[in-house]
């Protein structure tokens, strides 16, 4: 395989032959090239970690009993319940919590306990860990996923549900959640918080997207 086949990974792949019987790999496939030592790692870690097995065991069931079928939220109601979560622990932007209310109402009545934090909790000024004060167009106290995952984790939540955070706020609270997470909301204002569409119309209305960004000078 030469330099540039090398550099090539699933996202240049439209075939998806792994997810099929036909193992026709194009020359550059992850499939085809691994890492055997990768391979083996990766699937030990399902089998010998008891709680890797049984959440990918749990996913693949709610998947295979409910495709096309269910909302995602009613997945996640499935998920839980399969994994044996008690309680649901939800970090929500403020902005979504007329979503979260409605999203705890309905699992509370699939006999689940709630308890919820928002990302504005705690009141503190963005300025507190050095964010410029020009970040107070949107707001003078910060989002605080890292105390959103604390509160959490001091509630004993089985599992966590996202709803709406920031981008890169979802990711300090991923970091410090102790419970499994999973995500109801993706947060995108623009496109009513359905960001694929973006994408869909990339070659459209948001052609934008494939212009090359400019060179800093």
């Amino acid at each position: 395989m030469d330099r540039n086949e090398s550099d090539r990974s699933c996202i240049d792949c439209g075939t998806a032959k792994c997810g099929k019987s036909d193992k026709k790999y194009p020359t550059f496939c992850l499939t085809e090239q691994m890492d055997e030592q990768i391979l083996k790692e990766a699937m030990a870690l399902y089998l010998e970690k008891e709680e890797n097995q049984k959440i990918a065991i749990a996913s693949a069931e709610v998947e295979a009993e409910n495709y096309c079928k269910m909302t995602r939220i009613e997945e996640i109601i499935e998920f839980a319940k399969k994994i044996g979560a008690a309680k649901i622990g939800i970090a929500t932007c403020v902005g979504l919590l007329s979503e979260a209310r409605t999203a705890a109402k309905i699992f509370k009545k699939h006999g689940l306990q709630v308890y919820g934090a928002a990302c504005k909790v705690g009141a503190q000024p963005k300025v507190t860990i050095g964010i410029p004060k020009t970040c107070e167009v949107v707001g003078a106290n910060m989002c605080n996923p890292i105390l959103q995952a604390k509160i959490l984790n001091e509630n004993d939540t089985d599992l966590n549900v996202v709803i709406g955070l920031c981008v890169g706020h979802d990711s300090l609270f991923y970091k410090y959640s102790d419970a499994w997470v999973t995500t109801l909301i993706t947060k995108d204002r623009v496109l009513g918080h359905n960001p694929v569409a973006a994408l869909y119309q990339a070659n459209a209305y948001y052609s934008r997207l494939m212009e090359e960004g400019k060179k800093e000078e």
